[in-house]
């Protein structure tokens, strides 16, 4: 306050409080001075007061104590003057802190109703403005003293007999009248109990499960309830202390873990910090607490109970939060434990973020350290089996399907399950190219993943809170790695020629092979299965590669074909049992699983009876076709059986033509249609295969695609049946029909040979002999009538149920089947069921 004119105005107030009638003269020569050095002080203070500045409310205080003083038409003049101050407030030298012109007119009047202030010249104050202008019931001498005539003035001092300062000893007399215990005995029993001791007073009630005051204690009620407050961290404290100490101990150590190990460092830690801040508290507490009114020589760092509430409340937070994840982990263990802590850690309070972040960092180390051994070396270092990932011994062939598993309960949740199987893959690609495929190229595959990512990892490797970081090392390394394992199936090891070689000697692709093998082997295959040797077979394959285009094949692939006869009953023919199998042998058996070979197998069985049709078709047609000349037996005599012969041969021809129809478009669908599109579908998908399970996809389609187009899956189980019955009859045709012209031509033999010979020596007996050559072929082709209408209506019959059951198949490629079939609709319009 340097300005002369603010100086001046001061002086002037002083001068008008001190003085009633406002003249100097009147003032004793020293008063006047310390009166303006107490102003000067107490204007200069920097302090606040301790409640917000609103004027409005202000004011709207001084209105109530008014009117509650019965003094409503002065509330009324103060309202009217308050609104007139308010008012000019925009005008050049108006005061700008009403607020607290207020506050002190407040504070001066509110000070006359308090205790008497001390008379001693030296301590003498400033006098205080009354709001009340009757003077308060105080002593005789110091109303002498300090109240003018008629001004309203009362003193503002030092009470000169401490009066507040006896009211608060008596306070404190009273209330260690009312206690058994002193303050700093039950302080130091708290501090006790937050260490898991039991105090004097303090103790633990195992009955009740918490630490409390005895009943008998005397105490005041306001000084229990904070006890039972306070006491709630100790009770914190011995969950949490007893479940590391417990878990520390444990034995086996499988039944914590290297995450709850971690877990149980981490907050021991938390604990060490913890232990300091109550040795800094021991040190306050050997210093005396200060008894209310009497402060003077007492040191500041003292400990009292509510200052050693305001120093546990932020312990006592994170006491609470290790207390609930000790709850939460007890049962747990791994990924479990640490997906539970991750839970926890979902909160709005940035201290209690912070701090389950540093336990999480450290309880999800080990974790994240086998995710790292996982992805960049395939090892798997798992003792305690608390990785989301686990291994079980399997052999070499299905080490990719069953050797590795993902175990959902050790998956914590800051893990995706995307995430964790393309973790899974990348280990296990490791481990295929190790053990199946005997390479080592995978290692730098790992090393250039992890540097690519080290460069942009912030701690130089993964850890809690570093998912984006885990998420690269992840894709980079499984990318690298995935890219190398395929190089290696397809240039190696030649997936994409062998599967060639599987299309054409298993599904029968290589058309000159599969017919020189069915015209070898046709006469072994018409035997009893048991009388047939496999060597035989075997001999009789090699024979069918050498005469065949299959010579200028690979003899790695060549070497893999092999002739499998199958389990066969009585009464079974080589036909039956007959197949070929393929040996993949490591490491395409993880793609040619035995359950994929045997789909394979059943193809080949139902391809290799589809063969064995058209060759049986086949032979028909090469027996009918130089049986024209047999007409020339049929003399004059033999005119009727000649005319009922062309007519059974022509029947037999017309039902040849339709089961050749049947057969020749069946078959073109087959080979065409389902294995050659199939097969162009699932080479598009190989070259776009990004890893091996893409590969395994890719190959799983193509072979469902084969067996659902050919009818062999489970939903086309009734019309497979049919297509058989169907199969059966063309055989069996064939079967009549070698009889039926093998008869033909024996009676033909005979009767040339009879009449080379009567013709000769007995002329005569020559007509008696061609007539009874007649009569037995007139019987005979009365029974091949029979027989080949029986087979006709059979084959109709099962023709026209094949088509009415081929609209109600799924696949959208039997349409074309059926329209191939039946493209005139000739036996959609003869069917009677339509």
């Amino acid at each position: 306050m340097d300005d002369p004119q603010i100086l001046d105005l001061i002086k002037e107030l002083v001068v008008r409080l001190l003085s009633p009638t406002g003249s100097p003269s009147r003032i004793a020569a020293d008063e006047l001075p310390r009166a303006l050095r107490f102003a000067h002080r107490l204007l200069s203070s920097c302090m606040a007061p301790s409640i917000a500045p609103d004027e409005l409310a202000m004011a709207e205080s001084i209105k109530r104590q008014m009117a509650s003083s019965g003094r409503s038409s002065e509330a009324l003049a103060f309202a009217d003057l308050h609104t007139k101050l308010s008012a000019r407030s925009a005008a050049p030298g108006a005061i700008r802190n009403r607020w607290a012109l207020l506050y002190l007119l407040k504070s001066l009047s509110d000070s006359r109703r308090r205790e008497t202030l001390p008379t001693s010249p030296a301590n003498i104050g400033l006098p205080a403005l009354p709001l009340d202008p009757q003077p308060s019931h105080q002593s005789p001498t110091a109303a002498k003293k300090f109240l003018p005539p008629s001004g309203g003035i009362l003193l503002v001092s030092k009470d000169p007999e401490n009066i507040r300062e006896i009211a608060l000893r008596e306070y404190a007399d009273l209330v260690m009248d009312e206690s058994e215990a002193t303050e700093s005995a039950i302080v130091r029993d708290i501090l006790f109990v937050c260490q898991g001791i039991d105090g004097r007073y303090v103790r633990f009630d195992k009955m009740a499960n918490c630490y409390d005051l005895p009943e008998s204690l005397k105490l005041p009620r306001a000084m229990k309830t904070m006890v039972r407050k306070l006491c709630e961290l100790g009770w914190l404290f011995r969950k949490v202390r007893g479940f590391i100490t417990e878990s520390m101990s444990c034995f086996p150590a499988e039944e914590i873990g290297t995450v709850g190990q971690a877990f149980c460092s981490a907050l021991q830690d938390e604990l060490s910090d913890y232990y300091k801040l109550l040795a800094v508290l021991e040190s306050h507490s050997s210093n005396p607490i200060p008894t209310p009114g009497s402060i003077s020589g007492v040191p500041g760092n003292y400990l009292s109970m509510r200052r050693l509430q305001v120093w546990l409340a932020e312990p006592t937070v994170r006491m609470r939060l290790m207390a609930v994840l000790v709850d939460g982990c007890r049962a747990l263990r791994g990924g479990a434990m640490a997906g539970a802590i991750h839970e926890q850690a979902h909160h709005g309070d940035p201290l209690v973020q912070d701090f389950m972040g540093r336990l999480l960092l450290r309880a999800c180390s080990p974790l994240f350290e086998m995710v790292r051994s996982w992805v960049l070396e395939g090892e798997l270092e798992d003792m305690f089996s608390e990785f989301f990932i686990q291994s079980q011994a399997v052999k070499a062939e299905a080490l990719w399907q069953e050797g590795y598993q993902i175990q959902a309960a050790m998956l914590p949740s800051f893990i995706s399950p995307s995430l964790a199987q393309r973790i899974l893959r990348t280990g296990k690609s490791i481990n295929f190219l190790k053990v199946c495929c005997e390479d080592t190229g995978w290692a730098a595959a790992a090393s250039e993943a992890a540097a690519h990512v080290g460069k942009t990892t912030r701690r130089g490797g993964i850890v809690y809170g570093e998912t984006d970081a885990l998420e690269a090392l992840v894709v980079e390394a499984a990318k690298r790695i995935d890219s190398h394992l395929l190089n290696v199936i397809h240039k190696h090891y030649r997936f994409k020629d062998h599967c060639l070689a599987i299309k054409r000697y298993l599904l029968l692709g290589q058309g000159d092979f599969v017919q020189y093998l069915m015209d070898i082997v046709g006469p072994e295959l018409s035997e009893p299965a048991n009388t047939i040797s496999s060597f035989q077979l075997a001999g009789l394959l090699e024979t069918a590669i050498r005469a065949s285009n299959a010579q200028y094949d690979d003899h790695d692939i060549l070497d893999r074909l092999k002739v499998k006869m199958m389990e066969h009953s009585d009464g079974d023919r080589g036909w039956d049992v007959f197949s070929l199998e393929y040996d993949a042998r490591v490491p395409l058996d993880t793609v040619f699983t035995a359950i994929v070979m045997k789909k394979y197998l059943k193809i080949f069985n139902f391809l290799w009876k589809l063969r064995r049709v058209e060759h049986a078709l086949l032979g028909v047609w090469k027996m009918m076709k130089p049986n024209s000349i047999i007409s020339c037996i049929f003399t004059k005599e033999g005119a009727s059986v000649k005319t009922q012969f062309v007519s059974i041969l022509r029947r037999c021809q017309v039902l040849w033509n339709e089961m050749n129809h049947f057969v020749t478009n069946f078959q073109y669908y087959i080979m065409f249609e389902v294995l050659e599109v199939s097969w162009a579908h699932f080479s598009e998908e190989m070259d776009a295969a990004r890893d091996l399970d893409d590969l395994l996809a890719a190959h799983d389609k193509y072979l469902n695609s084969i067996v659902e187009k050919s009818l062999l899956g489970e939903r086309s189980l009734g019309v497979f049946k049919i297509l058989f019955d169907l199969f059966d009859l063309i055989l069996r045709f064939r079967s009549h029909a070698e009889r039926w012209f093998e008869s033909i031509f024996e009676l033909q033999q005979r009767g040339r040979g009879k009449s080379r010979t009567k013709n000769k020596e007995h002329g005569s007996w020559l007509d008696g002999g061609r007539k009874a050559i007649m009569q037995q072929a007139g019987q005979f082709l009365k029974l091949m009538s029979e027989d080949l209408d029986k087979i006709a209506k059979e084959y109709s019959a099962s023709l026209d149920a094949f088509i009415y059951q081929l609209p109600m198949q799924q696949h959208v490629d039997l349409k074309f089947l059926l329209f191939r079939l039946d493209f005139t609709e000739y036996y959609t319009r003869l069917s009677p069921s339509k």
